[in-house]
């Protein structure tokens, strides 16, 4: 019985998976990511060519913007720019469809998650920057550029003389956030998110500080989320979500920062359900797969 191949392309690894169509993952795999193009599509050939004969379909994730099935602006792998899959594979009797890897995380979370079920949601994953998707009335919101759900690109801090200084990409980052808390507790593994948290919990004032703030920044771009779509739920997702902890200390900020503003906002806006992503390093396979689906089965409008 033939099944599909879903293929999550990232700037240190190419993850990919044989999943049948109830999400059941038979086999997975992952090679590192080449930091050129020839050499890149050499190496997704390779695994296409390994699966071609057992699958009824291609599902790929990507950074960048997606039209259709072409990449554009590839994010943190630049070179990707340009490339259609659409067009590379148009000889295979199987569909192929691309999606942007942040749009594939909801739809993870829609279709076998957090998120399953809800028709109005949305997804942060927090890493480097913050990726994300936005489901609308059951419907994957793409834009007209299919650029909606950049949430990086948001600047909600204008007071920094560098502008994207204040964007959620900076602001809401994780990567930045374990820095801050280490360098300020002058530990000298920087990117070392274990020991951050150990800080925190252990009631470093500096690290509380800094973990506070942030919980607000993440706090307040879910709210600004919701003047806009009305979500009833947002699974936050990315390493650090694995940390109790910060999904109490988002709930706490969300509520600090409306009961902290004119009593209008709480009165008006309903406060979306903030929960822990239940996927982690698989989200991207199971999303890019789900959305293979909803095209086949003409379940969706983009």
């Amino acid at each position: 019985m033939k099944n599909y191949l879903s293929i999550d392309i990232g700037g240190t690894e190419i993850k990919y998976a044989q999943i049948d169509q109830a999400g059941n993952i038979i086999e997975k795999g992952k090679v590192s990511t080449p930091d050129n193009k020839a050499d890149f599509l050499v190496a997704v050939d390779k695994i296409v060519k390994k699966y071609t004969d057992r699958i009824k379909g291609l599902a790929i994730c990507a950074p960048g913007k997606i039209e259709g099935t072409k990449i554009r602006f590839g994010g943190a792998i630049p070179y990707l720019d340009g490339i259609d899959f659409g067009e590379i594979y148009q000889d295979k009797d199987y569909p192929v469809t691309v999606l942007n890897d942040g749009k594939a995380s909801i739809l993870a979370e829609n279709w076998l998650g957090s998120l399953k079920g809800e028709t109005n949601c949305a997804a942060l994953t927090l890493g480097t920057g913050v990726g994300g998707g936005i489901i609308v009335n059951g419907h994957l919101l793409q834009g007209s550029h299919y650029q909606a759900g950049e949430m990086s690109f948001m600047i909600v801090d204008l007071t920094h003389p560098e502008k994207m200084q204040g964007s959620v990409g900076n602001l809401c980052s994780a990567v930045n956030f374990v820095k801050h808390v280490n360098q300020k507790t002058g530990y000298s593994e920087i990117n070392d998110g274990i020991h951050a948290f150990e800080e925190i919990k252990s009631g470093n004032e500096d690290a509380i500080k800094i973990f506070n703030d942030y919980c607000l920044n993440i706090a307040a771009l879910i709210l600004n989320m919701n003047t806009v779509v009305d979500i009833n739920k947002v699974a936050i997702g990315g390493g650090i979500s694995a940390q109790p902890i910060l999904l109490s200390g988002i709930n706490k900020a969300y509520d600090k920062l409306v009961s902290e503003m004119n009593s209008i906002i709480g009165q008006t806006l309903v406060k979306p359900e903030i929960v822990a992503a239940k996927f982690r390093n698989d989200s991207n396979l199971y999303g890019a797969l789900y959305n293979l689906l909803l095209i086949v089965d003409n379940e969706t409008d983009y």
